[in-house]
């Protein structure tokens, strides 16, 4: 049975009042088929009034950084239980960092695939939160979900209008932002003008 997102808004109760538009990618990880945990969360993002741009299953670094910078998104949440979680989630970080995107939350969960000290190791990376069953256990699907709005509500225009005002070409990323600026109401002056 499908449910599509407008029917589970009942079903959530999650307690939190983002300050900014939050816009998440979600995912599961390359080689991974197992999609119906990250469909939850696509989910109970959407019932809490997160835009997701849902990519499925099976996809790569590279695909999921593009889209990432192409819509301008504040968190990506992937779900990776085929293994190899641990090169897939510092590679995603290296390539944000590359790409100037640095600032771009993401979250994993794989169930017990992801023991612990890979989330010690992935987190001290650089990884937002890797979510156990233990969290699972101890916050629920809500407080989980709460967590991932509450760390990724952040302004995207940060330093950008001294990049607009500068001589250099605009980058996909710029040009992403400032479509995200203008669909929030938020474009700095500079940029009206």
């Amino acid at each position: 049975m499908t449910l599509p997102a407008s029917n589970v808004t009942h079903l959530v109760d999650v307690d939190v009042d983002p300050r900014y538009r939050v816009r998440f990618i979600t995912a599961a990880s390359l080689f991974d088929g197992h999609d119906a945990s990250i469909n939850i969360i696509r989910r109970m993002l959407q019932a809490a009034g997160v835009e997701v741009i849902h990519l499925g299953h099976n996809r790569s670094v590279k695909e999921i950084v593009d889209a990432a910078i192409e819509e301008d998104v504040q968190g990506i949440a992937v779900s990776s239980y085929q293994g190899g979680h641990v090169e897939f989630f510092r590679y995603m970080l290296d390539m944000l960092r590359d790409n100037g995107r640095g600032e771009i939350r993401v979250f994993g969960g794989g169930g017990g695939v992801i023991v612990p000290e890979e989330i010690r190791e992935l987190e001290a990376y650089g990884v937002t939160r890797i979510y156990s069953p233990e969290h699972g256990q101890r916050m629920g699907l809500e407080g989980i979900i709460e967590d991932m709005v509450k760390r990724a509500d952040f302004y995207p225009g940060e330093g950008l209008v001294s990049d607009l005002e500068s001589t250099r070409p605009l980058s996909r990323s710029d040009l992403a932002r400032v479509i995200t600026l203008l669909e929030n109401e938020t474009a700095p002056r500079a940029l009206m003008a």
